[in-house]
């Protein structure tokens, strides 16, 4: 009877242990869900989810590129010629993409686990409120909906090779947290919003409209490629340890935090100068300069920011600043 009794506590001590192990090999691997959801059931999304889902605070992105290759256009055709269809489908296009990747990496984070370590505001997705099949039906309707704009634009101006450059938008837009190598878990984020937020967005508007791609288009688009990743990068520097945790190499981890924010400032500072250069030929320009005001504040918070909410004021005010520097240029090239 003893040694029954002793071969049972033996048997309960290795269940114990290895419930223990198991549990602590979870936790490393990060399989514990996010504090708060555990098995509890989570209520469908709402519309106020999907609105969320969207990421508003983004959208200044997609349109600030626009404003300025429209001045542009106006510098190449001259004083009187305006092309109003082709403009705002160019914005269309633009927006529709924003929306469309934002959702897709809604769907690609959720479905790898990233967002299980996710420190921000909760995603339709990870969190469980929208199955993972609808939200990519929903990031694929946005992308089908800017492929009909562009190829709008394309029958107007009878630019066929164009589609091969939205074709290329839209992968971009995919691949970044999507498929088996997502290149924005390898610290390349930067440089696709840089060339397709910036010089794509920008210059490709000012080419659709007027048919040239002028200097004030590339001053323009740098400026506004180099706001697109300061953005970026702000949202980066938010999820660095959990992005660290969930093995998502964001430039913002790959250099750390210090490092990250001296870019971030650099990143949002430089396109000033450019403005600065631009002011000599285009006086009203100058009025660009009161974006400093939201960009100088938005520069403070993120070297001195020790919560999340922090770097998310940083990051709305990162992006209205982008907004109001290209309503700025934008005019000045108008006027």
């Amino acid at each position: 009877m003893r040694s029954v009794m002793s071969q049972n506590r033996s048997k309960t001590k290795r269940s114990k242990a290895a419930q223990q192990r198991a549990q602590r090999s979870n936790g490393a691997r990060g399989t514990t869900p996010r504090a708060g959801t555990g098995k509890a059931k989570v209520k469908p999304a709402k519309a106020s989810d999907w609105i969320a889902g969207a990421r508003l605070r983004t959208l200044p992105l997609a349109i600030a590129p626009v404003l300025i290759g429209v001045g542009a256009a106006s510098v190449a055709d001259g004083p009187g010629v305006w092309h109003p269809v082709r403009s705002v489908l160019c914005l269309a296009v633009a927006l529709l993409l924003q929306i469309g990747v934002n959702y897709a990496n809604d769907y690609s984070d959720g479905i790898r686990g990233t967002d299980a370590y996710r420190v921000g505001p909760s995603r339709l997705t990870g969190s469980g409120k929208a199955r993972p099949r609808t939200v990519l039906a929903v990031a694929l309707a946005f992308f089908a909906l800017a492929a009909v704009a562009g190829l709008a634009l394309v029958l107007l101006t009878q630019l066929w090779w164009v589609l091969l450059v939205g074709a290329a938008a839209i992968a971009a837009a995919w691949f970044y947290t999507g498929g088996k190598r997502p290149y924005g878990y390898y610290g390349l984020g930067e440089v696709f919003v840089f060339v397709f937020f910036g010089i794509v967005a920008t210059a490709g508007t000012t080419y659709l409209l007027s048919g040239v791609i002028n200097q004030e288009a590339w001053y323009g688009a740098v400026a506004a490629g180099l706001i697109a990743c300061a953005v970026l990068m702000v949202n980066n520097i938010r999820d660095i340890q959990a992005d660290r945790a969930a093995g998502k190499r964001t430039l913002a981890v790959l250099i750390g935090p210090i490092a990250s924010r001296v870019v971030f400032c650099i990143l949002l500072l430089l396109p000033f100068a450019i403005l600065a250069i631009l002011a000599l030929f285009y006086s009203i320009a100058w009025l660009g300069f009161f974006a400093l005001l939201l960009a100088v504040p938005a520069c403070i918070i993120t070297i001195t920011a020790k919560t999340s909410k922090e770097l998310i004021l940083a990051l709305q005010l990162t992006s209205f600043t982008g907004l109001a520097f290209a309503i700025a240029l934008g005019s000045a090239f108008v006027f």
